[in-house]
């Protein structure tokens, strides 16, 4: 007999490696989502306004919304979340005086923005009848090539410029020639009949000039200033209704690419805005200084054909309260 041989199979079993399980992940997963709803409210409260913060805190104080008017969500669609008997950044208090202080606000910001419109319109009404007047005034009509209006940020201005053969002032002096006084007596009126404050400039071109170490274009162009200034007086202009008179040389050209040009040389006359007032009241520190000779102005002295046009004494008494 063939003897029979048996196949033998061994098997190995192989050891295994220790199970780690997956929690690893669930907390990964709950630390990735904290962390996005940690950025997300910091977002929030970044793009929130003072009255939206208010309302989110009174929500975390009171997320039920146990007062009467509150809400229990985030998002106040009609309640007020808030802690009804407590103090703090949600209580009822802090929140009605949140409220008071942006409906406030809001009722400033209206009465502003409409006085603004409304004297913005009274000023562009000015600005028409001044231009009308100068049309049809046969004094003004000849100078209306120098006379140059319009309305800015600040208020109405009038610039009153030299030309050629028609200087305001005798040659480096403050002396008025009799055309440019006329101009300013017949602007005074006008000028006169507005609340608003205004400020007087002088300029001067870009000329160097000088006949003593201690008097230049800024003293030249103050001086020429104040002689408008006591000219718009007599006009019938108040002296409560200046605020300011300014020198300023040569600092603020009227056409800066010729700074030698007669066009610099110029007076300007600033209605001022009710804001423009505020801002130089600020600077200026609300101070009540008056220039000494203000209590008495006097027509300056002016020439024409050797004589005077007016008596400066006579006219200085009639212009005394």
């Amino acid at each position: 007999m063939e003897r029979e041989e048996s196949i033998v199979i061994k098997r190995y079993k192989k050891g295994g490696h220790g199970h780690h399980g997956g929690s690893w992940k669930i907390a990964f997963a709950d630390f990735a989502t904290a962390m996005m709803a940690f950025f997300l409210v910091l977002w929030l409260i970044s793009q929130s306004t003072e009255e939206q913060k208010v309302i989110i805190a009174g929500y975390f104080q009171d997320p039920t919304g146990q007062s009467d008017k509150a809400s229990p969500y985030a998002i106040d669609l009609g309640g007020s979340p808030m802690v009804s008997n407590q103090s703090g950044i949600g209580s009822p208090k802090e929140h009605k005086k949140q409220q008071d202080k942006v409906d406030e606000l809001t009722e400033v910001g209206a009465k502003t923005t409409l006085a603004d419109q409304m004297e913005k319109q009274r000023l562009e009404a000015l600005l028409t009848e001044l231009k009308k007047k100068v049309k049809e005034n046969p004094v003004l009509r000849k100078f209306k090539d120098q006379l140059i209006m319009d309305v800015t940020p600040n208020g109405l201005r009038i610039q009153i410029v030299d030309a050629d053969k028609k200087p305001m002032f005798a040659s480096g002096s403050a002396e008025l020639k009799f055309y440019f006084e006329d101009i300013l007596l017949e602007l005074a009126p006008m000028i006169a009949s507005v609340p608003n404050k205004i400020s007087i400039g002088g300029h001067t071109d870009a000329t160097p000039f000088g006949t003593r170490d201690d008097y230049g274009n800024w003293e030249l162009s103050a001086d020429r200033a104040n002689t408008a200034r006591r000219t718009l007086l007599f006009g019938g202009v108040k002296i409560k209704q200046v605020a300011q008179v300014v020198g300023l040389g040569d600092s603020v050209l009227f056409d800066a690419k010729k700074p030698k040009s007669p066009v610099n040389r110029r007076i300007d006359i600033l209605i001022l805005s009710k804001q423009a007032e505020l801002n130089l009241s600020r600077v200026s520190g609300k101070s009540k200084a008056v220039e000494k000779d203000s209590a008495n102005p006097q027509q300056p002295l002016l020439k024409r054909n050797q004589l005077n046009i007016f008596d400066a004494k006579d006219k200085a008494k009639l212009n005394q309260p």
